[in-house]
């Protein structure tokens, strides 16, 4: 009986070896890239802006948003910034990483100065949108591997539905594009935060609607100059993956088989239909935090960077552990600053060496 132990613990340990060398060839023979998203949650500077509603985010307005808050805000955020990614890839954090809910860019520049985000050079886009909170979208980039060939604003006009002559404008976030090379190859990032549900998702949806047509049309005017250009588009879009305008009007495809010439893969349905989330409202999660990408991205079979998976990101330190908010993203209280009530998501890219 010794001997067949033995035998069996000899073999446990070859697969064991054998598995860690197939391991070892992988990141021997591919380059990885991670591509982020995250919603940073009211990412408000202390200094009152008479242009936007931010009266509450300064030390006298009803969040008593002081200097030390916002710095342990910003430091949260960066620890997160810091982890996205490692698993797969722990010599290099994330490279791209779009974010929403700045006030503007002060507070990028604040943030990507930390100490936690050193290993990186990370360069910023923003720009101003004419959101009457004040909150923006925004891309970093690590500046060692990724140049900025061209960036572009699109607004989005959509109007309420109130009964009467003129319609009044909505004023939310512009989409924002950025072009560039990713360490030579060139890809195409749309960063974007879809109009909210307030007022509740019926009404609302014409507006989230609006905006992925805007999507669309961005997606269009790139592959029509050329039709296997690498695009993604991510975003807090206020909607999950099975909703009217993800399904309807960008026409995404759940599984890469199914995805056409052109067409778009969005990797969040697969899941959300095994019951993952990046937020919670009344104990009910769902996915508005996606990364969709063309077609182009499958074709590759790693000669140039090609998909290989989609995680939510998600560490204890960023859950609520007590109270009746036990297992949501651990966002600001009255009393302290959190992380944020979305999780981030990411996706890994792959290429030969």
């Amino acid at each position: 009986m010794n001997v067949i132990k033995s035998i069996c613990l000899k073999i446990v340990i070859f697969v064991a070896y054998f598995s860690i060398g197939i391991s070892f060839a992988q990141v021997a023979e591919y380059q990885i890239r991670t591509i982020a998203f995250y919603n940073f949650e009211n990412l408000f500077d202390t200094i009152r802006n008479p242009k936007i509603y931010d009266e509450d985010w300064t030390p006298t307005g009803a969040r008593a948003w002081t200097k030390d808050k916002y710095e342990k805000k910003i430091k949260n955020l960066a620890r997160v910034i810091a982890q996205i990614g490692r698993d797969e890839n722990p010599n290099l954090p994330v490279t791209l990483i779009g974010v929403a809910e700045v006030e503007n860019r002060k507070v990028l520049e604040d943030l990507v100065q930390l100490p936690d985000l050193q290993l990186v050079r990370y360069g910023i886009v923003h720009f101003d949108s004419p959101d009457k909170r004040g909150i923006d979208v925004a891309l970093l980039y690590d500046q060692q591997h990724f140049v900025v060939l061209h960036t572009s604003v699109h607004p989005l006009y959509i109007y309420d539905q109130l009964p009467r002559k003129e319609k009044k404008r909505i004023f939310t976030r512009d989409q924002l594009l950025v072009s560039g090379l990713l360490d030579g190859e060139e890809i195409h990032l749309i960063v974007n935060h879809w109009p909210s549900r307030v007022g509740g998702e019926k009404v609302s949806r014409p507006n989230r609607e609006a905006a992925a047509a805007l999507n669309r049309k961005i997606i269009d005017s790139l592959q029509r100059i050329n039709p296997q250009a690498k695009i993604i588009t991510m975003g807090d879009m206020n909607d999950g993956p099975f909703n009217s305008s993800m399904k309807k009007v960008l026409q995404t495809q759940g599984a890469k088989e199914k995805v056409g010439a052109q067409g778009l893969f969005n990797p969040m349905e697969k899941m959300g239909k095994q019951g993952y989330g990046t937020l919670a409202y009344r104990d009910a999660w769902d996915i508005f935090d996606q990364i969709v990408m063309t077609q182009a991205f499958l074709l590759d079979k790693y000669n140039g960077w090609t998909y290989w998976k989609t995680r939510i990101f998600q560490k204890p330190f960023m859950i609520q552990s007590t109270g009746q908010y036990k297992g949501y993203p651990l966002r600001n209280s009255t009393s302290e600053p959190g992380f944020s009530d979305h999780f981030p998501v990411y996706i890994c890219l792959l290429r030969k060496r």
